[in-house]
């Protein structure tokens, strides 16, 4: 483990460090980052980020674009959840599903990473879950079908509403609402 003048001096090294080495304080925070360097502008904004999450408040950070912001916030939210259980899930929103599955791509490397620095078989393994659209989820050909926006959410309601599946299961005439079929004539 080193001071942050000790890491920031490494940092600016050309020399890389082994897997073990990053490992490393932010604050009295352990870090885990999976790569063999971190820029110091990425340690900088993980310091940042600490003292949002220390405070219970909100920050803005900005960081210029290929400059590792995806891994480094993962890598500190992530350790801080360790370290505070308590605090609850992470929901980490994109706006595109590219983007979102590269999170998902940089949290696998960083369990990977943790594997390695811990084992396989410890017990605070990460759990992801990557949610988009009805659109690219739905499997029902009538929705799957659909190209606008508007009407793929109109026939998934139609079959997943509460009055659908009531009347499915034989319970009633149905509801009112904007899936039609509310049952008077």
């Amino acid at each position: 483990r080193f001071a942050p003048l000790v890491l920031l001096q490494r940092l600016r090294s050309s020399r890389s460090c082994s897997a073990e080495e990053m490992r490393f304080q932010v604050e009295e925070l352990e870090v885990q980052f999976p790569y063999p360097r971190i820029y110091p502008e990425q340690y900088a904004y993980m310091v940042e980020l600490k003292r949002s999450l220390d405070a219970r408040g909100h920050s803005m950070l900005e960081m210029p674009t290929g400059t590792g912001k995806t891994i480094t916030l993962l890598s500190l939210i992530t350790s801080y959840q360790r370290a505070h259980p308590a605090m609850g899930k992470l929901l980490y929103c994109t706006r595109t599903i590219p983007e979102m599955e590269k999170v998902l791509e940089e949290l696998k490397v960083l369990e990977a990473h943790r594997d390695e620095l811990f084992g396989q078989d410890r017990k605070d393994k990460l759990f992801a879950v990557g949610l988009t659209s009805r659109r690219n989820l739905c499997v029902h050909e009538r929705v799957s079908q659909q190209t606008e926006r508007h009407l793929v959410d109109q026939h998934c309601r139609q079959l997943t509403a509460s009055w659908v599946r009531e009347r499915a299961r034989g319970g009633g005439s149905g509801g009112g609402g904007s899936g039609g079929g509310g049952g008077g004539s």
